[in-house]
């Protein structure tokens, strides 16, 4: 099989867009989905709501792969599943370096859907020196002083740095200068790498601050339509009050009576 260092994804030849490619692995998760449960074609319709995304803005995305599939019957999902998999370069072996063996690292090092989507974890490494070879998902822990000399033996081209902040401009360093080409960074900093490297960026408390920004305006959208309710139901009990009022005023005959003289 062949590796990461040795082959890498023609996306950027072959012209397809960084939006189209952020897209893919939502196609690819929801293609599994209907490959585990034996469903042998999909309509572009079902899988861009399974996607969450718009059928045209499919249809497009799935354009630059050279598939559109057949009318009335739909695409072939164990084909797409190939497509796309042979497309983000999941059809090789990536392996792959965590740095930061901390609650997220070891967490990280945990996580099951690495292996399953073609990413092996070659090492797991860390500044401390108590942790050099405590296992952690089955993987001993190597120091950072070796950090250079495992990316070459195990020919690693994408790192994942989960340090606290201000270690993570220095790994990333000395991850680039090692060949390291592709960087997944948890650490909450930004990173300054050099033209041809790739850093992606997981900031969980961004994403939380994002959701508390919805939250709020949603509250503050219900209680603006609280207010207009309670200020509507003021209007029409005023407006009762009055023709209360104007009946009150009003003769038996349902005129209203005329002044009598004193």
């Amino acid at each position: 099989m062949a590796t990461g260092r040795t082959h890498r994804p023609a996306t950027r030849s072959r012209g397809i867009p960084e939006a189209t490619v952020a897209r893919l692995p939502l196609y690819l998760r929801a293609l599994t989905a209907l490959s585990e449960r034996s469903v042998p074609t999909v309509s572009s319709e079902e899988l861009a709501a399974a996607a969450g995304v718009n059928s045209a803005k499919l249809r497009k995305d799935f354009s630059y792969l050279g598939s559109y599939g057949t009318r009335g019957v739909g695409y072939d999902v164990e084909y797409l599943v190939y497509q796309i998999s042979r497309e983000l370069g999941l059809t090789q072996d990536w392996p792959v370096v965590i740095v930061g063996i901390g609650n997220l690292g070891a967490a990280l090092a945990n996580y099951g859907g690495f292996a399953s989507r073609g990413f092996r974890v070659a090492a797991l490494i860390d500044a401390d020196p108590a942790m050099a070879g405590k296992p952690v998902a089955g993987i001993p822990v190597q120091h950072s002083d070796d950090l250079e000399k495992i990316i070459e033996d195990n020919g690693v081209s994408i790192g994942v740095i989960a340090t606290p902040a201000g270690a993570a401009q220095p790994v990333c360093d000395r991850l680039v200068a090692a060949g390291v080409t592709s960087i997944l960074n948890f650490a909450p900093t930004v990173l300054s790498v050099p033209d041809g490297v790739d850093v992606r960026k997981v900031d969980l408390s961004i994403e939380l601050q994002i959701l508390a920004f919805h939250e709020q305006r949603k509250a503050g959208e219900e209680a603006a339509a609280a207010d207009g309710a309670g200020a509507v139901v003021a209007a029409r009990g005023d407006s009762g009050s009055a023709s209360a009022s104007a009946s009150a005023d009003k003769g038996p005959d349902g005129d209203v009576p005329a002044v009598m003289p004193a």
